[in-house]
C-alpha cells in the first residue's frame, strides 16, 4: 500500500485541521501549534511558566514578546502579528488585559468552524478566560490547561458548559466529524437551555448513555421533535424540521481511468458518484486505485483538490480483498486484477462494505465503501 507523504490530511488549513477534519489525522493526535504573546516582564514571567508547561503537555509553543522594555521584541504591531498567526495557528494566547487581544483580533474573526482558540491571561496569571472558539477551536480546554499549570481561576462562559448541557459542536469535534446547519446547532443548545426535548438520529450505532435532553429517534416515527440532531453521510437526510447534520469522514472513493484520463474528467465523474449516492463530499476520508496508477496526474489533482489522501494498493493486495465485486477482464488485462475501483475502495475501508457498485463512464470507473464505526458519547 503506498500513501503519497504530500497527500495527507494533516497538511489541510484551518477549519478542517481544528475540526479534525480531518480524519486520517486526527487533532487528538497531533501537538497543537501555539503562539503566545506578553507585554510586560511580569507578563513575560508567566508566560514562560505557561510554555515550559505547555510544552511538557506534548504542544509546539512559540513565546514573543511586544514591549521596548524587553529584549528581543517583536516590531511589528500586535495586530499585524496577530494577523499573521490567526491563520497559522491551533491557539492563541494574550498574556495582557483582554482589551488588547479584543482589538487584535477583530478583523479577522470569521467563523466558529475556523478561527483559532483564543485564551486571555492576565500578567499575574491569577485568571485565564477563553475568549474565542471555546468548543471548535478547543478554546475551553486550552483555558481549563493554561489554568491548572498556573494555578489560576478558569473563566469558561459558553452557556452549555455552564449548565453542564450537551454541545452539538463539542460532540462533532470529538468524534471528528464536520457540522453542516451551525444556525440550527444554536437552535439546539437554545432548546436544551430551555428544558425541550431535542431529536437525535443517528445511521450508525452509537455508544454510551445518550444525554439527558437528546430523543433517540427513527425516521418512521410520526412525532418527531421539531430540532434534532442526525448523524448521517447523506446530504438529503434532514429528519427534523430544523436539522444539525453531523457529517463522519467514513467513506472511500475507489477509482480507475483510462492512462492519462483529464484531471476535470475525473474529479467531474467523482462528484457524479456522489450525488448519485446522496453522499456529502465532506464524509469522504481517502481516494484509493492501484498501486500503477499511483502517479496518475488526474487522480492526484482530485485527492489535493478535496484534501484527502490517495492511497495505492498492489496487485497482489486488491486480489486478497474480501466481498463480491463486478469482474472486468478487459482491466485483468491492463492491470492483473479483474476489479480496481470496488476493490481498492474496500481496502481503503479497512474491509468495510461497498455502499455503491462500479460505475464507468467516461473512461473513468468509481465506487464507494463506508468504513465501519460508532457515535461515542462520554
Amino acid at each position: 500500500m503506498t500513501v503519497p507523504n504530500c497527500m495527507i490530511r494533516g497538511s489541510q488549513q484551518n477549519s478542517v485541521r481544528r475540526l479534525n477534519k480531518g480524519n486520517t489525522m486526527k487533532q487528538e493526535e497531533q501537538s497543537m501549534q501555539i503562539s503566545i504573546i506578553c507585554f510586560s516582564l511580569t507578563g513575560y514571567t508567566t508566560a514562560v511558566k505557561l510554555e515550559e508547561g505547555l510544552r511538557k503537555a506534548g504542544s509546539n509553543v512559540l513565546l514573543f514578546k511586544k514591549s521596548r522594555y524587553l529584549e528581543d521584541s517583536i516590531t511589528e504591531s500586535t495586530g499585524e502579528w496577530t494577523g499573521s498567526h490567526f491563520d497559522a495557528d491551533d491557539g492563541i494566547i494574550f498574556v495582557g488585559a483582554c482589551g488588547i487581544a479584543v482589538r487584535s483580533i477583530a478583523p479577522y474573526v470569521t467563523s466558529k468552524k475556523s478561527d483559532p482558540a483564543v485564551v486571555v491571561i492576565d500578567e499575574c496569571g491569577k485568571f485565564v478566560i477563553s475568549l474565542l472558539s471555546g468548543h471548535l477551536g478547543g478554546a475551553n480546554e486550552l483555558a481549563l490547561e493554561a489554568a491548572e499549570l498556573l494555578g489560576a481561576v478558569p473563566v469558561v462562559t459558553t452557556a452549555t458548559d455552564l449548565h453542564d448541557q450537551f454541545a452539538v459542536d463539542v460532540f462533532a469535534k470529538k468524534n471528528h466529524c464536520e457540522i453542516f446547519n451551525m444556525k440550527a446547532a444554536k437552535e439546539v443548545s437554545a432548546a436544551l437551555l430551555a428544558g425541550k426535548s431535542v431529536g437525535f438520529y443517528s445511521e450508525f450505532p452509537y455508544v454510551g448513555k445518550l444525554p439527558e435532553g437528546l430523543q433517540e429517534c427513527i425516521l418512521e416515527g410520526n412525532c418527531l421533535p421539531e430540532i434534532g440532531v442526525a448523524v448521517t453521510i447523506h446530504s438529503s437526510c434532514r429528519p427534523f424540521a430544523s436539522t444539525v447534520q453531523i457529517i463522519p469522514d467514513v467513506v472511500t472513493l475507489g477509482m480507475g481511468c483510462r492512462k492519462n484520463k483529464e484531471a476535470d474528467v475525473i474529479i467531474e465523474e467523482a462528484s457524479a458518484c456522489l450525488e448519485d449516492a446522496d453522499i456529502y463530499r465532506q464524509a469522504v476520508e481517502k481516494l484509493t486505485s492501484i498501486s500503477i496508477k499511483k502517479k496518475e496526474t488526474g487522480l492526484v489533482e482530485l485527492a489535493e483538490k478535496w484534501q484527502i489522501p490517495f492511497v495505492t494498493f498492489e496487485e497482489n493486495e486488491l486480489k486478497d480483498a474480501e466481498g463480491e465485486f463486478t469482474p472486468s477482464e478487459f482491466v485483468k488485462t491492463i492491470t492483473g486484477v479483474n476489479n480496481v475501483c470496488e476493490r481498492s475502495a474496500v481496502l481503503g475501508a479497512e474491509q468495510g462494505r461497498l455502499i455503491k457498485k462500479k460505475t464507468g463512464r467516461n473512461g473513468v470507473t468509481t465506487a464507494l465503501a463506508l468504513r465501519n464505526w460508532e457515535v461515542h458519547f462520554e
